[in-house]
């Protein structure tokens, strides 16, 4: 039994599949953008809106004496952004991430073949 030849070729038909698959997913991609669904547009905002009003005071106002910077800063990381999300911030004792220091060592205790 003689098998039928077909008038194109297959590796052209795979590349004409893989350019159509790949132009649907370009549009789809574009068409379709993903949606936050667990996050409110505005629960954000009103931090930042605060935020902003501070940063603007700070700016235009006259520069802050040392006490009122150390009082401001000691609420939270800077001066400016206060305690604002500071709970959701990454930090050594929220983190279970190990030092470039540790790392290190591990890593020349592999090589030497000690253990622990």
């Amino acid at each position: 039994m003689s098998f039928i030849n077909f008038n194109l070729p297959v590796k052209r038909l795979v590349r004409t599949f893989v350019a159509v698959c790949l132009g649907a997913l370009l549009f789809v991609s574009n068409a379709f953008p993903a949606f936050a669904v667990t996050s409110s547009p505005t629960k954000g905002e009103d931090q930042l809106l605060g935020i902003e009003r501070e940063s603007q005071k700070v700016v235009l106002d006259n520069p802050m004496s040392l006490e009122e910077t150390q009082e401001k800063a000691s609420k939270g990381p800077n001066e400016v952004q206060g305690d604002a999300d500071i709970e959701k911030m990454k930090n050594p004792s929220n983190t279970t991430a190990t030092s470039f220091e540790q790392q290190v060592k591990k890593a020349v205790s592999n090589i030497k073949g000690d253990k622990g």
